[in-house]
């Protein structure tokens, strides 16, 4: 089926690239893929911003701003909405003024329809056959036990509704990954690159795990190849985001019974 999928793909997609042209939107994606993981990776981080606000004498706001991160009884949790917020919009945001107002697109032609979003349910299916195992594996390892559950409870820090409240901005982040890297970056690009737009994405998406366990930063390399493929086919990034927050939520639920939190 994979092979189908991918023959299938490769031959729709190469029909797609126009040849001696200058594609300027692949140059303006391109740029601002590059931009927005740079802001992302320095603003996302509080210290960074708490830097920025204080060296511009914003000390009232950088005064609130810290209270709230780092000493308040639910600081985890906001450290961690903030980051989610400063990701979503930086995702979200600068690909969609430029898919409506400068490429004059839709957005359904970004990866963002539900005709025959699921079609490819079984390979969704399968997907998560093969990763929930290799997440109870993994979940007893040192190193995933450190980096997970995502929001790590502190003592004394209400559970509900905070974990509720962290999984559903969880949620909107993943969505705001899937349209950046299979929507906007991939169907953007798809016209210069074909079928190789999908490897072009997966170099970036793969860059973002740097820090993560090494397994996980491999498993997102073939996660990104798989998923681009499943975009490409189906032009809809709904199955993509299905499987990416299933497995993300299986990788929290480990690690919490793994540390007796469940």
């Amino acid at each position: 089926m994979i092979k189908k999928i991918v023959s299938t793909t490769f031959t729709e997609s190469q029909s797609q690239i126009k040849s001696n042209t200058f594609d300027y939107k692949t140059v303006v994606i391109c740029i601002t893929v590059a931009c927005s993981l740079s802001i992302i990776k320095y603003f996302g981080d509080v210290k960074f911003t708490l830097d920025i606000l204080q060296s511009f004498h914003f000390n009232s706001f950088a005064n609130s701003f810290e209270e709230l991160t780092t000493f308040n009884a639910n600081a985890s949790l906001y450290r961690l909405l903030y980051w989610s917020s400063v990701v979503s919009f930086f995702y979200l945001v600068p690909a969609i003024v430029l898919i409506k107002f400068v490429f004059k697109q839709s957005l359904s032609d970004y990866g963002l329809q539900f005709k025959e979003a699921f079609k490819d349910y079984k390979l969704y299916l399968l997907m998560l056959m093969v990763m929930i195992p290799l997440v109870l594996y993994f979940s007893q390892t040192e190193s995933f036990q450190t980096r997970y559950p995502f929001y790590n409870i502190s003592k004394g820090e209400n559970v509900y509704p905070n974990l509720l409240i962290w999984e559903l901005f969880y949620l909107i982040q993943f969505f705001a990954l899937e349209f950046f890297f299979r929507g906007f970056m991939l169907h953007g690009t798809k016209q210069t690159f074909g079928f190789y737009s999908v490897f072009v994405m997966t170099i970036p998406y793969c860059m973002i795990h740097f820090g993560k366990p090494f397994p996980e930063t491999i498993a997102a390399i073939i996660a990104g190849i798989v998923l681009g493929v499943l975009s490409l086919k189906g032009k809809s990034i709904w199955l993509g985001v299905a499987i990416h927050y299933s497995v993300a939520i299986a990788m929290d639920i480990c690690a919490m019974y793994q540390k007796g939190l469940l």
